[in-house]
C-alpha cells in the first residue's frame, strides 16, 4: 500500500477515535457513508456478534439477511484476524 494512502487511513482512524459520544459518530459515518455502506457496515458487525454467541450460519444469515460469502469473511476475520470485532464486542458487553 502507498505511503500516503497509509497515511490517510491513519488519519481517518484518528478522526474516528476523537468521536466522544454516539451522536457526534452518527453525524460523522452519516456524513463518510452512503446509507448502503454503513447499512453494510452495521450488518457485518450484526453478523460478528451473532456469531461470537455462537449462532449458526443458517441462523445468522435468517437473521441479518447476509449472505453466506459475507458470512464466511466474517467468520474468517473472528477467527483469523486482527481480534478487532472481538474487542468491540467485548466493550459492548462490558457496558451492558
Amino acid at each position: 500500500m502507498p505511503k500516503k494512502q497509509i497515511s490517510e487511513i491513519k488519519k481517518l482512524y484518528n478522526a474516528i477515535i476523537s468521536l466522544q459520544t454516539a451522536e457526534e459518530c452518527a453525524a460523522f459515518f452519516d456524513d463518510i457513508c452512503t446509507i448502503q455502506e454503513l447499512e453494510s457496515l452495521a450488518q457485518r458487525f450484526e453478523v460478528a456478534c451473532q456469531l461470537s454467541e455462537g449462532k449458526s450460519y443458517i441462523d445468522v444469515n435468517k437473521n441479518t439477511g447476509a449472505s453466506t460469502a459475507t458470512i464466511c469473511r466474517v467468520s474468517k476475520c473472528l477467527n483469523y484476524g486482527d481480534g478487532g470485532y472481538k474487542i468491540a464486542i467485548d466493550r459492548i458487553k462490558e457496558q451492558k
